[in-house]
C-alpha cells in the first residue's frame, strides 16, 4: 500500500480537469488472478491420482485438445450454459471432451472420478493465485469510496470460491458473470449489467447514501487484458478503460498503436489515476 499511495501522491491532474470516478470494474484471470501450472500437468495428475494412466503424447496433447474442447463446449452451450445446465455440468462436458480428444480410454466410472479430481484442483491455490499487487489495489480504490467490482466471461464459481479463497471478495461490492447475464463481453449488455450491480452499493456508502445520483457509464473505469473484450467493449459502452499487459508477450505494444492506454500492473493504473486526473469520491480539492 506504501508503493500505491505513493504513486497516487505524484503526478499532475489537478484543476478544472479532474474527473470523479465512482466505480471500477475488472477483468479477472490475466488482471487480478493468475493461473499457477500447466493444464497438462493438472489433467495428467488428476487422471493418474484416480488410478488412469495417460501416455506422453496424451498428456502433451491436452492443451490443444483442451483448447477444441473448449471452444465446442462453448458453441453447445453458450455462457458456460446460462441457464439450461449448471457451471459443474458445463465443465463436465468439456473435461471429458478434452480427455477423448487427447486419446485417454476411460470407462464411465473413470470419467466421473477424473473429473471430479480435476474440477476440486480448479478450485484450489494449486491453479490460482493473486496478483501481488491485486488486494492492495483494491484497498487503495475502497480507502477513496470507489465501489469495485468485477466483470468476467466466466461463471459464478470465481465469486462463489475462487476470489474469497484468494482473499480479494471482500473489497468486491459486485460481480457480473457472463455465466448469469447471458452475454459475453464485448456486448454492451454485459457492461449496462455491471452499471446496474454497481448502483445499489453507492446508495449504501457512507459517501453518497440513500439519495446517490444514477450511477452513469463514463464514472466507471473498466481494467482488463483483451483488447477487443475488455477495451473496445467497454469504450463501446460509455465506460473509461485501460489494459494491462502483464505478460509482456507483444500483445501490449499493439494495444497501444490502436489507441489504448496500456499498464504493466495496477499500481501503474494507480499513476494514471493520479495523472489523468481522475480523483475518487473520498478524494478532496
Amino acid at each position: 500500500l506504501t508503493t500505491l499511495a505513493a504513486a497516487a501522491g505524484g503526478g499532475g491532474g489537478g484543476g478544472g480537469g479532474r474527473r470523479r470516478l465512482r466505480a471500477i470494474s475488472m477483468d479477472v484471470t490475466g488482471t487480478m488472478v493468475q493461473f499457477s501450472g500447466r493444464v497438462e500437468d493438472h489433467y495428467a495428475g488428476a487422471a493418474k491420482w484416480c488410478g488412469v494412466e495417460l501416455t506422453q503424447s496424451e498428456v502433451d496433447s491436452i492443451p490443444r485438445s483442451f483448447s477444441q474442447a473448449y471452444k465446442e463446449t462453448c458453441v453447445a452451450h453458450p455462457c458456460f450454459g446460462n441457464d439450461s445446465m449448471s457451471a459443474k455440468q458445463w465443465w463436465r462436458h468439456c473435461v471429458i471432451r478434452c480427455l477423448e480428444l487427447s486419446g485417454a480410454k476411460m470407462t464411465r466410472d473413470q470419467e466421473e472420478r477424473v473429473f471430479q479430481r480435476v474440477y476440486s484442483i480448479f478450485g484450489s491455490h494449486a491453479t490460482y493465485a493473486a496478483f501481488p499487487d491485486a488486494r492492495p489495489f483494491l484497498k487503495w480504490a475502497h480507502r477513496r469510496g470507489i465501489i469495485c467490482g468485477v466483470v468476467s466471461n466466466a461463471d459464478e464459481r470465481y465469486g462463489d470460491s475462487i476470489l474469497p479463497m484468494l482473499d480479494l471478495a471482500d473489497k468486491l461490492s459486485f460481480m457480473v458473470f457472463s455465466k448469469e447475464v447471458g452475454v459475453e463481453k464485448p456486448s454492451r449488455q454485459i457492461y449496462e449489467a455491471a452499471v446496474h450491480a454497481a448502483e445499489p452499493w453507492l446508495m449504501r456508502s457512507a459517501r453518497w447514501g440513500p439519495d446517490a445520483a444514477p450511477l452513469i457509464p463514463s464514472e466507471v473505469l473498466h481494467i482488463g487484458n483483451d483488447f477487443e473484450k475488455d477495451y473496445l467493449g467497454a469504450k463501446e459502452a460509455g465506460f473509461q478503460a485501460v489494459l494491462i499487459d502483464r505478460f509482456k508477450n507483444g500483445e501490449g505494444e499493439e494495444w497501444k498503436e490502436r489507441g489504448a492506454p496500456v499498464f504493466s500492473d495496477l499500481i501503474d493504473v494507480v499513476e494514471y489515476f493520479a495523472r489523468e486526473g481522475f480523483i475518487g469520491p473520498n478524494d478532496h480539492g
